[in-house]
Parts: C-alpha cells; sequence; structure tokens
C-alpha cells in the first residue's frame, strides 16, 4: 500500500512537473505570436521609413540637377545673346560704311575721291565687323546634362533584406561557474566574416529548463564582445540557477538569440535573523549595527501587549520557510549581543565572508548548533566555534570553543573569509582578500550549524551567496593532504 501510494505520488510529481513545462511553454508560444506581429509592424514601419528616405534623395537629387541644367542653360543662352548684341552692333557699323561708300562712287572730284576712299579705308580697317567671330561661343548641345540610371535601376532591383547572422550555439561544455564566475563560451554554426560584434544576455532565476516569462528578472545585458567568450564576474549567487544566451550582430542588423542555457549557481544563501537578534542591535537583511538605544522603552510596552496572551509579537510570526526551519527562539539577551542566520548549514561546504566597520570595538564570527542560549556568547560554549576581534584599548585577535581562546599572532584583515565542510568537519577562516588561512577548527559537527555573529559599538556586512573560492579549495587539498593542523580547541561535538 504504501509503496503504491509513493510510486502514485512520484507520478503526480512528474504529471505537476510536465504541465507545468507545457504551461511555460504555451507562455513562450503566446509570447512569440505576439512579438512576431509586434516586430513585423515594426519592419514595416522601418522599411517605409527606408523608402521614404530613399524617395527623398532621389527627389533632392532632381531638384539639384534640374537646377543645374537650368544654370547651363541661362549661361548657354547669356553668352549667344552677348555674341548676338555684338554682331547686331558691328552690322550697323558696317551698314553705315557700306552706305558711305556707296555715296563716294559718284564723286567726280578726284581730289575728293581720294580723300573719301582714304577714310572709308581706315575706317573699315578698324571696323568691329572685320574682328568678330562668326562662330557662335557656345552650341546647343545640353547631352552634357544627361543621366543614365540603368545601373543604378539594377542596383535597386537586386535590393534584398539585410543578411541575417546565424544563431550562436554555446559550447555547455566549455562554460564554466567558479570563483562568483560565469564563464560562456559560443561558437557559430558557420564561418560568417560579416559579423562584427556579439551581444550576452544573462538573468537569475530559480528554475532550471528552459528560460520562464512570468516572474521572472529582466535580462542583463553585455553589448560589443568582440570574442566567443566571456566572463560574467563579481557575481551573487543568490538564486539556484542563470540563464544565458548570446546573439551575433554584423554592422546593420542583429541575428536571434541562440538557445538559452540554464546554468546551475550552486552558493549558500542567507540574511540575518532579525526575531532572534539581541534588542541592542539593528538588522538589516545582511547587515547589523550596534545601537546602544535599541529596545528602550519597547520591553515594556510589549510586556503588557502580550500579558496573559499565548500570542507571538508581530516581529516574531512569520510563514517563512526559513523561519519555520529554525523555529522559534528567544531573543539573545544580556551581554550575548548576538544574531545568528536564518539558514541553516547541514550538509556540504559553504563559503561567506564578513567586513567590519573600522570603528567596530568588537566583534565574533563563528557558527554555532540551534541550542545556543539566550544569554550564550559565541566561542563560550561547547556547541559554537569562533574567532573574535577586540579593539578595545589594543587589538586581540582569537579563536574561541568551549569557552577557551586562543590568541592569534596575525594582522586581522579587512574581510574575514568563513569555510564550514560540515561533513568533512572543519571551520576555517580566511584573510578574504589574500586567502591567507587564519584558524582552522577540526571537530564531528552532529547537529545542523548556523552562522553567528557578535558585535559591540560598530556595524558588521555579511556577503552571502559566494560559492568556495578555488584558493581556498586548493588550500583545503594541500592542508589535508598534508594531515592539517588540529587546533587545541577543537572537540567532537
Amino acid at each position: 500500500m504504501d509503496e503504491e501510494r509513493e510510486t502514485l505520488q512520484r507520478i503526480v510529481s512528474t504529471l505537476v512537473n510536465k504541465n507545468d513545462e507545457i504551461h511555460n511553454f504555451i507562455d513562450m508560444l503566446n509570447h512569440t505570436i505576439s512579438n512576431v506581429q509586434v516586430n513585423s509592424s515594426n519592419a514595416i514601419s522601418e522599411l517605409d521609413e527606408e523608402f521614404d528616405g530613399l524617395y527623398s534623395v532621389l527627389h533632392e537629387m532632381k531638384g539639384s540637377m534640374a537646377n543645374t541644367i537650368q544654370q547651363e542653360e541661362a549661361r548657354k543662352i547669356q553668352a549667344l545673346q552677348d555674341q548676338l548684341s555684338q554682331c547686331s552692333r558691328a552690322l550697323e557699323s558696317s551698314e553705315e560704311l557700306l552706305e558711305l561708300a556707296v555715296q563716294s562712287l559718284d564723286i567726280k572730284n578726284p581730289v575728293e575721291l581720294l580723300e573719301a576712299s582714304r577714310q572709308i579705308k581706315d575706317s573699315v580697317t578698324v571696323a568691329s565687323a572685320f574682328r568678330l567671330s562668326l562662330k557662335p561661343k557656345v552650341s546647343d548641345s545640353m547631352t552634357h546634362m544627361m543621366v543614365d540610371f540603368a545601373l543604378e535601376k539594377r542596383m535597386l532591383q537586386a535590393v534584398k533584406f539585410l543578411p541575417v547572422p546565424k544563431a550562436p550555439e554555446i559550447d555547455v561544455a566549455a562554460c564554466l561557474v567558479a570563483d562568483n564566475c560565469i564563464t560562456i563560451s559560443w561558437r557559430m554554426p558557420e564561418e560568417d566574416s560579416r559579423i562584427d560584434h556579439f551581444v550576452l544576455e544573462y538573468r537569475k532565476t530559480n528554475f532550471d529548463g528552459l528560460p520562464r516569462l512570468k516572474g521572472e528578472q529582466h535580462w542583463e545585458l553585455v553589448d560589443y564582445i568582440k570574442a566567443t567568450q566571456y566572463t560574467l564576474s563579481g557575481l551573487r549567487f543568490d538564486t539556484k540557477y542563470m540563464n544565458l544566451r548570446v546573439q551575433a550582430c554584423n554592422k546593420a542588423v542583429a541575428g536571434e538569440y541562440s538557445d538559452p542555457v540554464t546554468l546551475e549557481t550552486k552558493a549558500f544563501v542567507f540574511s540575518l535573523d532579525s526575531t532572534s537578534s539581541h534588542l541592542n542591535l539593528k538588522v538589516e537583511d545582511t547587515y547589523v549595527e550596534w545601537d546602544p538605544t535599541g529596545g528602550k522603552g519597547q520591553e515594556k510596552i510589549k510586556g503588557k501587549e502580550n500579558k496573559n496572551s499565548n500570542t507571538a509579537s508581530p516581529k516574531r510570526s512569520t510563514n517563512s520557510p526559513r523561519a519555520l526551519s529554525r523555529g522559534s527562539r528567544d531573543r539573545f539577551a544580556g551581554e550575548s549581543y548576538t544574531v545568528l542566520g536564518d539558514t541553516a548549514v547541514e550538509s556540504g561546504q559553504h563559503y561567506w565572508e564578513v567586513r567590519a566597520q573600522k570603528d567596530c570595538k568588537s566583534y565574533s564570527v563563528g557558527v554555532t548548533y540551534r541550542n545556543l542560549g539566550k544569554f550564550d556568547q559565541l566561542g563560550k560554549t561547547n556547541s559554537s566555534w569562533c574567532i573574535h576581534i577586540n579593539n578595545w584599548l589594543q587589538t586581540t585577535f582569537s579563536a574561541k570553543h568551549n569557552n577557551k581562546a586562543k590568541t592569534l599572532d596575525i594582522p586581522v584583515p579587512d574581510r574575514i573569509g568563513v569555510y564550514c565542510d560540515f561533513d568533512g568537519g572543519q571551520l576555517s577562516f580566511y584573510n578574504a582578500s589574500s586567502k591567507a588561512l587564519l584558524h582552522t577548527f577540526r571537530t564531528k559537527f552532529t547537529q545542523p550549524l548556523l552562522p553567528g555573529f557578535m558585535i559591540w559599538c560598530g556595524g558588521l556586512t555579511v556577503m552571502t551567496g559566494l560559492q568556495v573560492p578555488s584558493a581556498v579549495k586548493t588550500l583545503q587539498k594541500s592542508e589535508n593532504g598534508l594531515g592539517g593542523s588540529t587546533s587545541s580547541l577543537n572537540n567532537v561535538a
């Protein structure tokens, strides 16, 4: 009976997942149909703009060339009219000389005839009619102003849609996720010398498989990538997966996106639990700050409100999975200025970092079982481990566990990296910048661990969503290979 029920439960789970995939695919198809309609409309609008632009250019060219022809016409006519005026004046002068010469033929006196003949001869010598060119200065031909658009017509008739680059193919085997970086590689299905650059888009998601349309983050874009590989660095892996896709672009148009790939981005993500933190601590997500006035005047009010009542305070009542998983607990009080992470480490290897404000007087960074009492301090119980920094009067740096301390004779780093190997029973602290080892606890963890922090005067910023750095992995292999050093504070818990 139980076996059949389990079988049915697996079938139900499989059907739910398949139906979810089909619903997502239907959404994708509807979204694609909508995009086809929108993009087709945009393409027609752009086509109209291109042709309108071409018409405008041709109209401008026609006007400019017609104006040139008219200017040439005016130049030629002016030249011919000038020549015509010169001819008219020369003809008028020549007719006057002709008339004078004809009249002189009737002179009977030889002396007068000789004088008239000499004057007419001199006048003819300087007459403009004999210096006038009887050839038109310009021709009537306008063939040099003719155009032939046969070649351009053939070019226009050969105009086609722009060549679109093919979609790249992402090489999943060559993609690498490490050190909060993602290196993605791709190739073109065939050689294309016209490709100018690539565009990479990525977004975080908590769903495996094909990218979803609903309830997802917007795509982030990296443009003008010249190579066929790119590394996204400095990422915070606060979701389970990352969707990535690539498109190729030539100088005119972008091609279609590659088939998207989904890469797993494993990392430990948690926030600080403000519901159980000390009232003198101001907690916001992954930041905690000492507040000497915190909680004053609130306890009396809360006491009156909750007197003879079993109802939890608003801050303490929540239905979040994290809250349900950690259960309710009393606030830290007294001198235990503590705040815990809201997510437990139950297996595997995890890493997070902490940065303290420069004026921070005293703080501790470590892990603890859930049974840390409301008045307990990190490192002073057999179920908590930490390193402690005290900057009051003089700086002291120590590792603490079970109320025992070991002085660390090394500089205090600006950022502290915490590496927890639950299954391997190892808790190590590093200089987060140089990855130099600060201290290692070795034990056998028998209960889930919560990140723990104590602070007095100052503030701490916790950085989660980080993968175990490669440098830390290398150091761990080297340390484990050499047998490692066992801290005198270690125990089997």
